[in-house]
């Protein structure tokens, strides 16, 4: 069985930046997953409710 995409959301995007942070002494380096995952969350959030 397979799932349907779920869009990021802050909540998420928060536990993932927090981990890499947490693995990288602090700091969430440009271009990251963690970044990406932050501004994707971002995106999400500003679209319009279907």
């Amino acid at each position: 069985m397979t799932k349907g995409k779920t869009p990021m959301n802050k909540a998420a995007a928060s536990r993932i930046q927090s981990a890499t942070a947490k693995n990288t002494g602090g700091k969430v380096s440009k271009g990251s997953f963690a970044a990406k995952a932050q501004s994707a969350a971002a995106k999400n959030a500003a679209k319009p409710a279907k």
